[in-house]
């Protein structure tokens, strides 16, 4: 008689993949004249949208959409972080054509209006085939806090998702104070910033728990080494640190492509490495159900995005009231993974 031994059952887990971006789209405004825009942003904004007509906004967000549903080989990202829309209308359109163009998406966007001086704000557009938002009393768990030195900065924008798996993805959004008034002088603005964001990663992790994934994004305007990001928001490039200290720090994620002469960003002869993400402790200590990708993090580059040899940005506007109808963006996408066991 034969006897045939049972093999013991192997439990094998997949991992779902996150794949997540952020991008500064470069000034995506409503029309002139649009019945969405208050009276005081049109007064403000009037000669900057001397020529944002209807075609010109098309363009637009078909030269985005063009490169958004290239990234992730093809597939469009799980979600896109989005700062420099400034509403719901058009980041709506913007969407719509992310559907039509990726079907297997069913992509739904969230947009706070901050009252920013120029009415740019942070966007979200996310897979409800991937996601829900979660819920507190009846309502979304959507968070802002506004930034003030003197007059009100940009807020920082917090969502609270729900993974398909039942897992909480916590999501930070953040677009600081620009330095075309100079480094130094709008320095105070971005520190101002980075200490909001560290004292909501540590409530956070307080109301959540420590091990909350915490995923922070945005376009912090100063660079991984700069001050704002090391001694205010605390982030790192040390894992270590970030584990086993007691403060909220952040692991910076851009830190693993910095010295390769890559920027996100390019003013006159500096590439500047200013759009980053850092993670909390959450994403990345070893029983992690949520967990960055080790070497996920990087820039999206396309050819019809970028010029020169570091991969300049094309710009949509290349001079006032003028467009390059070829361009997309000041910036350029970056983007990371995060595995779900």
């Amino acid at each position: 008689m034969q006897i045939i031994a049972s093999l013991p059952k192997i439990n094998i887990t997949m991992k779902t993949e996150h794949y997540i971006t952020w991008w500064n789209v470069e000034n995506l405004f409503d029309v002139r004249n649009s019945p969405r825009r208050p009276e005081w942003l049109e007064n403000k904004l009037n000669s900057e949208l001397k020529n944002w007509t209807k075609t010109i906004l098309n363009t637009k967000l078909k030269n985005l959409a063009s490169i958004m549903q290239l990234i992730n080989e093809g597939k469009g990202s799980d979600i896109f972080g989005l700062c420099e829309v400034e509403n719901q209308f058009v980041l709506q359109l913007l969407a719509d054509r992310l559907n039509d163009a990726l079907p297997n998406r069913s992509y739904e966007i969230i947009l706070h209006n901050s009252g920013d001086k120029r009415g740019i704000d942070i966007g979200v557009i996310y897979d409800t085939n991937k996601y829900s938002i979660q819920q507190m009393n009846g309502e979304n768990k959507v968070f802002t806090y506004r930034i003030t030195k003197r007059s009100p900065t940009r807020d920082i924008l917090q969502i609270e998702l729900m993974t398909k798996r039942g897992n909480n993805l916590v999501l930070l959004m953040n677009h600081w104070y620009s330095r075309l008034s100079g480094k130094y002088f709008s320095e105070p603005y971005r520190i101002i910033s980075a200490e909001t964001l560290s004292y909501w990663v540590m409530r956070t992790q307080e109301e959540l728990g420590g091990n909350t994934p915490i995923l922070v994004m945005g376009d912090f305007n100063d660079e991984p080494f700069d001050r704002s990001m090391t001694e205010y928001a605390q982030s790192s490039s040390s894992k270590k640190k970030v584990l086993s200290g007691r403060n909220p720090y952040l692991y910076n994620l851009m830190w693993e492509l910095f010295g390769k002469e890559v920027g996100t960003h390019v003013y006159g002869s500096d590439i500047l490495l200013i759009d980053q993400f850092l993670a909390a402790k959450g994403l990345i200590h070893r029983d992690a159900k949520l967990k960055v990708k080790d070497g996920s993090c990087k820039i999206e580059v396309f050819d019809t995005m970028v010029k020169g040899k570091y991969n300049t940005p094309i710009k949509f506007s290349s001079r006032k009231n003028s467009y390059n109808k070829k361009g997309v963006s000041d910036h350029l996408p970056i983007s990371v993974i995060i595995e779900e066991k």
